[in-house]
């Protein structure tokens, strides 16, 4: 298969100049496709923190948002389109013009704006999603296309579900979106069905078949529902795309997108089979994954490939020998070329400041002294209670300590009682406005009596939507890192806590959310629309 690929990629070659010399842009849509994964959603200033980082990272397109969906998201795509500095900047439109016009008002002050619209162009999607005739479809293409063209000339075209879209009609109305304007044409396996031979020969045939194809650059986007989506982009760039759809760590709606990491890793990796070059910065892999992972409260999983916590570790005997003679043996990529610094220090309850603070730069982070003083005495707290401290272990402290230090509302104390034949209390002070306030409240379990105390010493109407526990390390006195999604009104927040003690980080995690929520409070954007690609 590879070498068929390779042979018929060399008929593509004006493709590949389009672009420059094996030059693969990457479009990041962790912002739109991400966020429409269940309970993905990102508050404004989070969005505008991962677009920086993306910016920073050299991301070529950032898909910030669709525009149409809400207010919230109207107003987060106009922010990132006059925050980011380097990217073109996105917005989603569907065929309408008033999806289109919207788009175009939220990028108004995008040094360089993109609009991306779409319609489905296969005969399922056509007949049952659409209800309207392939005659009527085509007529939108010409429409929507043009319609883009009157506010930005780079102008991006989807046929949704294009893998399961007949080849005939599917070439007819690429033809049509690149007479109207197109610079960019995206072949979407919206459903994860394509197999890498599969969409490799729908590139190779497009390319070859399509008028004007030799004009536009490109694009796969796909969906990871058969675990392909990789594999798919990949056999997509070696048949003539010269763009990549994909997400940071693969978030995305189901089982997720081709992920931004493996991709550009696998180019730089494999550049011997793949000689293509992307612009994004690799050391700062890791970074957009952690950053991603905690806005979302969406984990990466340990074996993730390329930023999963064991992605750089070795505990079989075998491997550590090798590993000490050569790291080659074992690893194909350095761990610090995406980022990744090394998490063999073990740090304890002797460990002075300076030490500490080396090992927080070793794990990228830069501290004030106010800030770093407050992080090493909870350090000291948690070395006394963990026989081993480990670079999650920090990790987790840091990141909670940073995060509660910020909150107007702030967990002083707790106790709890609980048992068997023992109604769970918990006793709860808050500081709040500048006071404590202190009471006792009784719940089914220890965490519904300490949620009931909060309820009682701030009262709301936010009714929770997720409590989820997981360990930061392995041991029995391992950190407890607690997510919490509140939801009002249509508003939803996740709060985050770590602690030793789980329902200690439970309580940190409530009180970060409904700190979050009260932020919240003071916009209000209709609830977001979902839309499938």
């Amino acid at each position: 298969m590879a070498t068929n690929m390779e042979n018929e990629n060399a008929a593509h070659t004006v493709q590949s100049d389009m672009s420059g010399l094996g030059r693969v842009r990457i479009f990041d849509t962790t912002l739109r496709d991400g966020e429409q994964s269940p309970g993905a959603a990102m508050t404004h200033e989070e969005k505008l923190e991962v677009a920086a980082l993306l910016d920073d990272m050299g991301v070529d397109i950032i898909e910030a948002g669709f525009p149409i969906a809400s207010n919230g998201d109207f107003e987060a795509v106009s922010a990132i389109a006059r925050q980011v500095k380097n990217a073109a900047v996105c917005g989603l439109a569907r065929a309408g013009f008033k999806d289109i016009d919207r788009a175009g008002e939220a990028l108004r002050a995008a040094k360089n704006p993109r609009i991306h619209t779409f319609i489905s162009t296969s005969p399922v999607h056509m007949k049952h999603k659409l209800q309207m005739e392939p005659s009527t479809v085509l007529e939108a293409i010409t429409a929507s296309v043009g319609r883009a063209r009157n506010w930005t000339d780079n102008v991006q075209w989807s046929a949704e579900d294009a893998t399961r879209t007949e080849h005939d009609f599917l070439c007819r109305a690429i033809e049509l979106a690149i007479k109207a304007g197109a610079t960019t044409i995206n072949i979407p396996d919206t459903v994860g069905y394509a197999t890498p031979q599969e969409y490799f020969e729908l590139i190779t045939m497009l390319a070859n078949r399509v008028a004007g194809a030799e004009k536009i650059v490109f694009s796969t986007h796909c969906h990871n529902d058969l675990g392909l989506g990789v594999a798919n982009s990949l056999a997509g760039v070696l048949a003539g795309a010269r763009q990549v759809e994909c997400t940071i760590n693969g978030i995305g709606e189901r089982a997720g997108n081709a992920a931004l990491e493996e991709i550009v890793m696998a180019l730089r990796v494999r550049r011997d089979r793949m000689p293509f070059t992307t612009g994004i910065k690799t050391e700062m892999i890791a970074r957009a994954s952690k950053l991603v992972s905690n806005v979302t409260a969406f984990p990466v999983q340990y074996n993730k490939a390329i930023v999963g916590k064991n992605a750089f570790a070795h505990e079989s005997g075998i491997h550590q020998d090798g590993m000490l003679k050569n790291a080659q043996t074992y690893e194909i990529i350095r761990p610090e070329d995406v980022g990744v610094m090394g998490t063999a220090l073990i740090l304890g309850k002797l460990s002075g400041r300076h030490a500490f603070r080396d090992k927080l730069k070793t794990l990228g982070y830069e501290l004030g002294d106010n800030a770093l003083e407050d992080a090493f005495r909870r350090f000291k707290d948690l070395a006394d209670k963990k026989k081993h401290i480990f670079d999650d272990d920090i990790i987790a402290l840091v990141d909670d300590s940073v995060l509660r230090g910020a909150d107007p509302i702030r967990v002083e104390a707790l106790k709890i009682s609980a048992g068997k034949n023992v109604t769970p209390t918990a006793d709860l002070s808050l500081a709040v406005e500048g006071g404590i306030r202190s009471g006792t409240a009784s719940g089914d379990g220890p965490v519904d009596a300490i949620f009931n105390a909060i309820r009682q010493l701030y009262p709301h109407t936010a009714s929770l939507q997720l409590f989820q526990v997981s360990a930061v390390t392995e041991g029995t006195d391992a950190q407890a890192k607690v997510s919490v999604r509140l939801e009002e009104d249509g508003r939803t927040v996740t709060g985050r806590g770590a602690d030793t003690d789980t329902m200690v980080a439970a309580a940190y995690a409530y009180v970060n959310a409904l700190n979050k929520l009260l932020v919240k409070r003071k916009k209000t954007a209709p609830e977001a629309l979902t839309v499938a690609r």
